[in-house]
């Protein structure tokens, strides 16, 4: 695989094929009108699915119907101002556009570039995406074009630091060294769909944490390997213009860190006032951390952090003498975001009416119905349903609802095998997680798409895979063979959680 790899002939051919399709909003607007057609003939050719946790008949949804049209044209606009990743972005560059405004986030870079080791950082930002997920979806409108500033800042191309980061936030998915949010919601469909053998099992949060601490490491050293053995390489050298000037920090551009530092710490404090404490004012109604609004609204408090360390950082430099330049700097910032808007418009249509459609739903039922029925032993089971995860995935953009849909199929099965739900949840996650990096359905594909066309501007969707396609044939690789082993050694895949039942 590496020799044919290195010749990138595939590669190349993958993203002459997907380039030489018609502008990602144009394909997303004809992908949208697709699923209108397909669900008209999946109506009429009655293919169906028995839901595996209600047990009724799900049947395809006829958008081309009258009721069906009328849905399309009425909701349209909420569809696009409903996209959950439209939201979160917009939010997010407020608060960037303050930071770079003020230029915090040049001199942040430089500080960066210039005293860390040039030879990790590219471990460092696939390190990075990976533990950004316990903040859910920050490493997304943040740290993915920070990593292409980064590059560039070095002379490297911005496209490979950009992916290296991509493939720690979205590929590196399923592995962590914190809890996230993502946890306690897998945990309680689990819990669930356990219950439907054994009424008094629980699913942990914490049910798969040993597995992702490892795979922390192991995912991270793959994407640093994946992103200098063969991305790099495959892009070569970039001939756009360069950005950034590393000359050193000049002594006012240092008091403005250091201010901005001050001002960043007494938010950090205030958050762990109303965190710290058993009936602290920012923790959840739960009285928990993980459900508090710091880590469900971290992108609320990221536009205070940013906006409120770029404003102190401004004033201190110079750069900020009012408030008209502090507004200029987020209306910069938004600019930027112009195609993305577009691009999200058909890409929120297309997502919505494969939803509506239940397409993806009795797709995924089929494909778990027929792995199932499959003799096969635990390892050949393990992996074809990794690959059937990942398949899948393709298909539907949310873990939850995938999971809402396979648990309760493959939970039982595994326990009828004698092995713990949380061995059926792990080997899901594994799956879920190597196919995100090129999957259209996943939430961020369009903002992706945008930030690789800022320094490629032919960038499309054939791009985006040709180039990510790499991570997700080593992740799957390597992520099966730690799955295995972790089989084979028997070892505990979280506190208290046994393979075994």
């Amino acid at each position: 695989m590496i020799k044919a790899l290195k010749k990138f002939s595939f590669l190349n051919f993958v993203e002459k094929v997907g380039n030489a399709l018609p502008h990602p909003a144009t394909l997303f607007a004809l992908m949208a009108g697709s699923v209108l057609l397909f669900s008209l003939i999946a109506h009429f050719t009655e293919w169906t699915a028995i839901h595996p946790v209600t047990h009724e008949l799900v049947e395809p949804v006829n958008l081309l119907s009258k009721e069906g049209i009328h849905r399309v044209l009425l909701e349209m606009v909420e569809n696009f101002t409903s996209f959950a990743p439209l939201g979160i972005v917009l939010v997010a560059m407020l608060g960037i556009g303050m930071a770079e405004g003020s230029g915090l986030i040049s001199a942040l870079i430089r500080k960066l570039v210039l005293s860390a080791p040039k030879r990790l950082l590219t471990f460092i930002l696939v390190f990075s995406g990976i533990l950004s997920n316990f903040a859910s979806d920050i490493g997304y409108v943040l740290l993915i074009p920070l990593a292409g500033v980064i590059f560039l800042s070095i002379g490297r191309h911005p496209v490979v630091g950009m992916a290296a980061a991509f493939s720690g936030v979205s590929g590196g998915f399923s592995a962590n060294l914190i809890l996230g949010t993502i946890d306690p919601l897998l945990a309680g469909l689990s819990t669930e769909a356990a219950q439907i053998v054994d009424p008094n099992y629980v699913v942990n949060p914490t049910a798969n944490y040993f597995f992702m601490i490892a795979s922390t490491f192991v995912i991270a050293a793959t994407g640093t390997w994946v992103t200098e053995r063969i991305v790099a390489p495959r892009l070569g050298e970039y001939h756009g213009e360069l950005e950034e000037d590393l000359h050193p920090l000049t002594k006012k551009e240092k008091k403005g860190l250091r201010v901005a530092g001050l001002v960043s710490l007494g938010i950090i404090g205030i958050v762990l006032i109303g965190l710290i404490p058993e009936n602290g004012f920012l923790r959840g109604h739960d009285g928990t951390v993980l459900n508090s609004p710091v880590i469900e609204g971290v992108v609320a408090w990221l536009l205070i952090l940013a906006g409120g360390a770029g404003i102190a950082y401004g004033v201190t430099v110079g750069e900020y003498k009012n408030d008209s330049d502090i507004v200029n700097g987020m209306t910069t910032s938004m600019k930027t975001l112009a195609s993305y808007i577009v691009l999200v418009f058909f890409a929120a249509q297309f997502v919505a009416y494969f939803k509506w459609s239940n397409l993806g739903l009795i797709f995924a039922i089929k494909g778990a119905d027929f792995l199932v029925h499959m003799d096969v032993g635990l390892i050949p089971l393990l992996i074809m349903f990794v690959i059937l995860s990942a398949t899948i995935n393709m298909f539907m953009g949310s873990a939850s609802a995938k999971w809402a849909v396979l648990g309760p199929i493959f939970i039982p099965v595994f326990m009828f095998l004698g092995y713990s739900p949380e061995l059926s949840q792990v080997v899901f996650r594994v799956g879920d997680s190597v196919t995100n990096i090129v999957s259209p359905m996943m939430s961020f594909f369009a903002l992706i798409i945008a930030f690789f066309q800022k320094y490629e501007k032919k960038a499309g969707i054939g791009t985006i895979i040709s180039t990510m396609l790499p991570y997700t044939i080593a992740f799957f690789i390597v992520w099966v063979i730690l799955l295995v082993i972790w089989v084979w050694l028997d070892i505990p895949l979280g506190p208290g959680v046994n393979l075994h039942l």
